[in-house]
């Protein structure tokens, strides 16, 4: 296998020390949060108190300083372990950046020490019962009023952390008239009158993840509440562009890990594993899917992490990582789809972790704008797009 030059000892110092973090904190219950639907509230503190939150953030701002690569090196190992019910990533590397490159001053200081310690939990409200991928069809509003205040109207759908959420930031239309240029985003917190946080979704996979719907009705969301202040106002889908990069290769980095674990996880199953008195992987069929997987995921491999150097440079364009997030969440569906099959059986019974794999994985394709959205945004890079 290639050997990886991505990151440096201290990265791996780090993977390590987080491993640990979640042989004793996650490991243990993970299975009863599937069960009960999302994860224990206390989980969100302990990540805090070990420095595992918002680590790219300032100093000053109560994070560590830390590169991107520190969060990758967290995303894969989540994935490594199965662990998808815990919204770390969403939390460090969407939420917390959003604020630190828009918000006003006092918005950082305000916010980012909470959500690095865990005080707070955060969450993005985009996706709505009538808007998905197409996030200009976006039908929530918050309307400026005479004393500067918006009154923020709309539901939205399908929130990762919702129920958990003690901040939201919230899209919606400041300018319904102008389409996406009346755009911003909004900072809203639990309790305030009129917000209420709906019913946990029960989905396919995912499932100790804490997605929830979001109501807002007539929500006085005070101005100083207005992500970046008045000089972002209706400048909120400019935002949600320059950030969709780095959000689609998350997405890819979780792929390759999670395809990876499933190839490691099925490799120690057939070497075990007897049919007709022979280990499973002594048939050729057995050795040829697991070595053309294997290979697929080394390209991907390579490929992400090329990805993960142009992102730590501010050099990673849209189109290409719409292409890291199309193909490996493609991949990912593939590889849990062959491995199941080789478990046989015991592949669809959910105490295997195969099994629960193969249902987180299916979302992947979905979130953060479908696969065929992300063949349109490279189609439109290559100077193909619709006239």
């Amino acid at each position: 296998m290639i050997e990886r030059t991505l990151f440096s000892t201290d990265h791996e110092a780090f993977r390590d020390s987080f491993r640990r973090f979640l042989a004793q904190e996650i490991a243990p219950h993970h299975a009863d949060w599937e069960e009960q639907g999302y994860v224990d509230r206390a989980v969100w503190n302990k990540a805090g108190e070990n420095g595992f939150l918002c680590m790219t953030m300032p100093e000053v701002y109560g994070g560590a300083g830390a590169d991107k690569l520190y969060s990758v090196v967290q995303m894969e190992e989540l994935a490594r372990g199965g662990f998808s019910g815990i919204g770390y990533g969403l939390h460090n590397e969407i939420v917390a950046p959003y604020i630190l490159h828009y918000g006003t001053e006092a918005q950082k200081q305000k916010y980012l020490p909470k959500l690095a310690s865990g005080e707070m939990v955060g969450a993005i409200a985009m996706s709505e019962p009538a808007a998905g991928s197409d996030l200009q069809g976006v039908k929530t509003t918050a309307l400026k009023q005479p004393e500067g205040s918006y009154l923020l109207n709309g539901s939205k759908t399908f929130i990762t952390n919702g129920w958990h959420a003690d901040l939201v930031i919230v899209v919606a239309k400041t300018n319904p008239t102008a389409g996406a240029k009346g755009t911003s985003l909004l900072l809203v917190e639990r309790g305030m009158p009129g917000f209420e946080v709906g019913k946990r979704l029960k989905k396919l996979g995912l499932k100790a993840q804490d997605t929830s719907e979001l109501f807002f009705s007539d929500v006085r969301v005070p101005a100083d509440m207005l992500l970046g202040g008045e000089a972002h106002e209706n400048r909120g889908f400019i935002c949600l562009m320059e950030q969709l990069p780095w959000e689609r290769l998350q997405i890819a980095i979780t792929a390759v890990a999670s395809a990876q674990a499933a190839i490691d996880w099925t490799l120690a199953y057939v070497k075990e594993r007897k049919v007709f008195g022979q280990p499973v992987a002594s048939y050729q069929n057995t050795r040829y899917t697991l070595a053309e997987l294997q290979t697929e995921v080394q390209v991907a491999r390579v490929f992400v992490d090329k990805c993960c150097e142009l992102i730590s440079q501010d050099k990673l364009d849209t189109a290409t990582a719409s292409m890291a997030k199309y193909w490996c969440s493609d991949l990912q569906c593939k590889v849990m789809d062959e491995c199941v099959q080789l478990f046989g059986g015991y592949g669809y019974m959910w105490e295997y972790p195969i099994t629960r794999a193969y249902a987180d994985a299916r979302v992947q394709r979905i979130y953060g704008g479908t696969n065929e959205i992300m063949k349109e945004v490279i189609s439109r890079a290559m100077g193909l797009g619709a006239k």
